[in-house]
């Protein structure tokens, strides 16, 4: 059996991954920009987040989640509230249409995943079942 160095592996997975990814994105539509996406499926795990909390978790800054929150919160999709740990900041929870949202855009990527794995064998299937569990436990080891 053939090995494959970590080093040319990484090189390999790294631009289908993030091609993967980008593809997902424009499936998703244009209604939230990528950070906008991010930051409001956070907030919906996660949440109520103060803005430190999002900006900690998306590993921002504090100014680039501040202009994001803006924004979702201009487009409905975010609702502040008092944080009642500290009068001087905020708490920000995703808003129903935020959530539902985040639903639709989820089936619209789903939708194309299970597309494209329709037209695979059932060997390559199993394949990509065993890698998602390995991707899955990197991410989750690594934090992310």
């Amino acid at each position: 059996m053939q090995t494959i160095s970590t080093t040319d592996l990484a090189h390999r997975l790294r631009p289908a991954i993030a091609r993967v990814a980008r593809r997902m994105r424009q499936e998703a539509g244009g209604e939230l920009s990528p950070s906008q996406s991010a930051a409001l499926t956070t907030i919906e795990c996660h949440g109520p987040l103060t803005p430190s909390e999002l900006a900690a978790r998306e590993r921002i800054q504090r100014p680039t989640a501040t202009r994001v929150l803006a924004r979702l919160e201009e487009a409905g999709m975010i609702a502040r509230t008092g944080d009642p740990a500290d009068r001087r900041s905020n708490l920000v929870t995703a808003t129903p249409a935020g959530s539902a949202l985040l639903v639709e855009l989820r089936a619209r990527r789903d939708a194309w995943m299970a597309g494209r794995l329709d037209t695979l064998s059932p060997e390559d299937l199993a394949a990509l079942d065993r890698a998602a569990g390995i991707l899955e436990r990197m991410l989750e080891e690594d934090g992310a």
